[in-house]
């Protein structure tokens, strides 16, 4: 039998923990709101039916004072009431908010690295800061709401039928049809729109944020957003949609406007009808004029409904994008945990793929990296070179084949002996906005000064220390002291050099390096290996001209592999990628006649 999931709000109230019950009193404080809210416009009345009554003879009118302040204190008990179930279930949906967020954070970072590369960025922090923030407005505000717009049409009802029964059932017949328009709006169909509606925002966030990265080459090469043709798609996409839904919506939301506005139209014309012939009375005229003043009233509660429809089909799909990601598990442990012996590394028959439905990012790949070795991977863009860097470090596991480090399997050595393992300097380095020290501990907390400082001059930072204020104590972006890309680059391979991992993957570390830089660079590889296997993936072949093994891939397998020299004298793939490599490089643009 198919067990049946909890319900959004169910799932909610799991976060909540004792704060729970601080929700259930927001509901019915916000349920007994419900009623007062229509108190004051019954005092009201019976100041009025006391008015017609007594007319001419006003002095004779002696409740009016009293059902004036009956009216106030209604009002305030009202305001006293909503305000603690504001109080009750604002303190509870933080907890909850808070609780979900934690546990997000939690599950991402006990997720694989390769998860972010998949789902997106921009997808992953829109879930977590604006799905938590959906159950906070439904549980802060929309479901007190919900309670009292239960609550009101109810007591409302009944005080319509209580009066005069013909008049309320006038003030229902617009209650009625404006609903089937809300229906219409608001109906099941709706969840659907909903979803997409999320959709496409997640899709735009994600393309922004990739825009954001790209518009150093968008100024540099003088181009418009329109060069980024997945970012334009993801707008007009948004666009279309609203522009479509806003349509389809249109005739719905125009008659349910008109019927939901149109009560006194229904009451004028049964007034008419019960007066006809000059058969008018003080009941009728009394019991008119109630029902006129509770039209405001009929309105205000069916928007409040129509709205609270919407929220609640909204935190459904915020829930379940939250759960698309706590559902995602993370790669399993080994119950028998085994340290590698030594640097070598090994791939054999590996083949993954990002998704079921798409094409081998890597394919029935081998290669392997002896320990001190300087192992380059090169090939076209696409080729499967960041996908094997990724399979090496465990940011993902394979579907078919092994990789191996010092002999065992990647997925029998613990997480922290791993990360301990393999150290990675990835093409865009980031450093955190602290000291330098600090982010050289990242990799080492209780290195002492003097570590710090013998990575540093290994990796070729000399100048950069001796140029700042503070030297390695300098918090980056204070006082405008910045770091370009290559100076960066350095800084992280101190890191790598600090941690003394017995395996290094550089992704394109030269990739934002000047070549003053990149001779540096290159001076800190050397440092590098003599501790280390490193594995490098180069796009700049002078980087890896010395490489012990160059293998070249292409479509997700090796085609080439050998030293520079080697595949030179072969008239392969790497021969043609050097050819243009050099022809490039030796570009110069001519001097105007």
């Amino acid at each position: 039998m198919k067990q049946k999931k909890p319900s959004a709000f169910q799932t909610l109230m799991g976060y909540a923990g004792g704060h729970k019950v601080l929700t259930y009193m927001s509901l019915l404080l916000s349920a007994a709101c419900g009623g007062l809210a229509l108190m004051p416009f019954v005092c009201l009345w019976r100041i009025i039916k006391e008015v017609i009554d007594v007319a001419p003879d006003f002095s004779a009118a002696t409740s009016i004072t009293h059902n004036g302040w009956m009216a106030v204190v209604y009002s305030l008990v009202f305001m006293l009431v909503y305000f603690g179930a504001l109080m009750c279930s604002h303190l509870s949906a933080f907890r909850v908010a808070g609780n979900m967020k934690k546990d997000l954070l939690h599950h991402i970072a006990k997720l694989p690295i390769g998860f972010a590369d998949e789902m997106g960025s921009g997808k992953v922090r829109r879930i977590v800061m604006e799905a938590t923030s959906s159950a906070e407005t439904l549980l802060a505000h929309n479901l007190p709401d919900m309670a009292q717009a239960i609550v009101t049409p109810i007591a409302m009802v009944v005080l319509l039928f209580i009066y005069d029964w013909r008049f309320g059932l006038a003030c229902l017949v617009s209650i009625i049809l404006a609903f089937a328009m809300m229906f219409q709006m608001a109906g099941p169909a709706m969840a659907e729109d909903m979803r997409q509606y999320q959709n496409a925002l997640e899709n735009m966030s994600n393309e922004a944020v990739e825009y954001v990265r790209g518009i150093p080459v968008v100024k540099t090469f003088g181009q418009t957003v329109f060069s980024f043709h997945r970012f334009k798609k993801s707008i007009d996409d948004y666009g279309n949609f609203c522009l479509q839904y806003t349509f389809r919506c249109r005739k719905s939301m125009i008659l349910f406007e008109m019927f939901i506005n149109s009560a006194f139209a229904f009451l004028i014309g049964l007034t008419l009808f019960l007066t006809r012939g000059g058969a008018a009375t003080t009941d009728i005229l009394v019991n008119f004029l109630f029902y006129v003043i509770f039209t405001p009233i009929i309105t205000t509660t069916m928007m409040r409904v129509m709205f609270i429809s919407e929220n609640s089909m909204k935190i459904d799909d915020a829930v379940a994008r939250v759960n698309s990601i706590l559902d995602i598990r993370p790669l399993p442990e080994a119950k028998e945990k085994k340290e590698p012996s030594g640097a070598y590394v090994e791939i054999k028959d590996a083949t993954y793929r990002y998704r079921e439905d798409a094409q081998p990012a890597v394919k029935n790949l081998s290669l392997s990296a002896d320990k001190d070795q300087i192992v380059a991977l090169v090939g076209p863009s696409g080729s499967g070179k960041t996908t094997v860097a990724g399979l090496i470090s465990r940011f993902f596991d394979a579907q078919e084949g092994s990789i191996r480090i010092g002999g065992v399997d990647v997925r029998d050595i613990g997480k922290d002996e791993l990360m301990n393992t393999v150290s990675y300097v990835f093409q865009d380095s980031r450093l955190l906005k602290r000291s330098i020290a600090d982010n050289l501990r990242i990799a080492k907390p209780d290195a002492s000064d003097t570590e710090l400082k013998e990575a540093l001059h290994a990796a070729q930072c000399d100048d950069i220390i001796g140029r700042l204020p503070q030297g390695m104590d300098t918090v980056l972006g204070s006082e405008g002291t910045y770091l370009s890309g290559g100076e960066q680059q350095r800084i992280a391979i101190a890191r790598a050099i600090l941690k003394k991992a017995p395996v290094v993957i550089l992704d394109e570390a030269t990739a934002f390096a000047d070549p003053e830089n990149e001779v540096l660079v290159q001076k800190a590889f050397t440092e590098l290996t003599k501790h280390s296997t490193v594995i490098m993936i180069a796009h700049r072949l002078s980087t890896i001209r010395n490489a012990d093994k160059i293998y070249v891939l292409d479509h997700g397998e090796v085609v080439e592999k050998g030293t520079h020299d080697e595949l030179i004298e072969k008239d392969g793939l790497y021969s043609a990628m050097w050819k243009e490599y050099q022809s490039a490089i030796s570009w110069k643009v001519g001097e105007a006649v």
